[in-house]
């Protein structure tokens, strides 16, 4: 199927800031008190927005973050993206045949716009996006896994969600764009097969250069 417009998430599928911002976020409410592993954060919070820290903290232990949290952890978080932040390899090659093909394709991440400008900017991705083919977690009242950020995503780009398809590595992302009516496709980069399967992606792949096949 051809689809009018493919969705990006940022974070592990364009840009490789999983590994680092989960470390980072293990690592802070490890010293706040939650002992928190690294394998511990990628399940827990991998492909959210920065709320559902605070709610499952809030839940397991009745006790809230800090107020200046959020600041903090993206303080310490782009820190870490200037010494280490990578491109996802294969992903500007993805884009360029997207361009090359004349297929829409736009970005609804979890991330902060600030979180997505400064990835972008470091790993050289900002050239192949316009700023308003950026959507973040902050433009909508719920991030993932809720499916507004993929509506609010497609009617900014004019596209029916019916016509979308989402690239995800997150299980949370997976349900997010099925409940907004999209097929999925799942990055198993850092996630495993099981996982986006049950989750219910359409298909899997492992290197982003096998993406164009699969939207042919």
């Amino acid at each position: 199927m051809r689809y009018d417009l493919v969705i990006f998430d940022n974070d592990g599928v364009l840009v490789d800031s999983e590994p680092i911002a989960n470390q980072v976020l293990a690592d802070y409410l490890t010293e706040l008190g939650h002992p928190t592993t690294y394998e511990e954060s990628i399940r827990d919070y991998m492909g959210s927005a920065v709320h559902r820290v605070h709610d499952l903290v809030l839940e397991r232990t009745g006790r809230r973050l800090p107020a200046d949290f959020d600041t903090t952890l993206h303080s310490r978080t782009f820190d870490a993206f200037d010494r280490e932040l990578q491109p996802i390899k294969g992903a500007a090659e993805v884009l360029e045949y997207l361009v090359a093909t004349g297929v829409p394709y736009c970005v609804a991440s979890s991330g902060t716009h600030e979180r997505i400008r400064v990835g972008h900017g470091r790993t050289g991705l900002d050239e192949w996006f316009e700023e308003s083919w950026i959507f973040s977690a902050e433009d909508v009242g719920r991030g993932k896994p809720a499916p507004d950020l993929f509506l609010h995503a497609a009617r900014s780009m004019g596209v029916d969600p019916t016509r979308c398809v989402v690239v995800e590595d997150s299980p949370l992302g997976v349900r997010a764009a099925l409940a907004a009516g999209m097929d999925v496709y799942g990055y198993t980069g850092m996630t495993s097969p099981e996982r986006l399967t049950e989750a219910g992606a359409k298909g899997l792949f492992g290197e982003m250069t096998e993406l164009a096949q699969l939207l042919v």
